[in-house]
């Protein structure tokens, strides 16, 4: 097992993961979501659900560390706490790539020395958002694996450029929305 994976194992922060493995090129590939705050332990078999979680996660690593990671955080609020759990695997010369829901604006910025591209996520998801960003389609990863399909997306990614404005933290949090994600359909 990775190191990133063992971090993930060893903390219990897995959470409704759908891949969870090797891939062709990376030592260790991931999509699911991850738990930034657990749940609240009620006995030493149950466990409430996680306060916090990054969903939608597409993770890989090749080192010690994540090389790459793009997640739906619900609320810009969960990001400290994100980086707090998972600052032991991050590296400075990682691809992070949040998409936030309550964020008004896109944005590069560094944080503790690590640096974040934090786009606004309205209604789409984080897979179609990659796919636009690594000028892909659904049709070009149809009849991949799922282990493919993570090593297409993160070769793709990787070779991107990000056409977006950097901008300190500080400028960020200032782009936080009171508004939230806004839900459609039956009530």
């Amino acid at each position: 097992m990775s190191n990133v994976q063992n971090f993930i194992y060893d903390n219990n922060l897995q959470w409704q993961a759908s891949f969870n493995d090797k891939t062709d090129n990376c030592a260790y590939g991931y999509r699911g979501s991850l738990v930034i705050t657990p749940g609240k332990v009620l006995s030493a078999d149950k466990q409430l659900p996680p306060k916090a979680t990054a969903t939608q996660v597409i993770l890989t690593s090749n080192s010690d560390k994540i090389d790459f990671i793009a997640c739906e955080l619900e609320t810009l609020d969960f990001f400290e706490p994100f980086v707090e759990r998972y600052k032991e695997v991050l590296s400075p010369d990682g691809l992070y790539l949040l998409f936030v829901t309550d964020l008004d604006a896109d944005g590069k910025f560094e944080y503790e020395g690590f640096t974040f591209y934090a786009f606004a996520l309205d209604e789409s998801s984080v897979w179609n958002e990659l796919l636009d960003h690594a000028d892909l389609s659904k049709g070009d990863l149809k009849r991949l694996s799922p282990a493919e399909k993570i090593d297409e997306v993160y070769s793709e990614i990787k070779s991107s450029t990000l056409y977006i404005s950097e901008k300190s933290y500080e400028e960020i949090k200032a782009l936080q929305s009171s508004e939230g994600k806004v839900l459609f359909g039956a009530v």
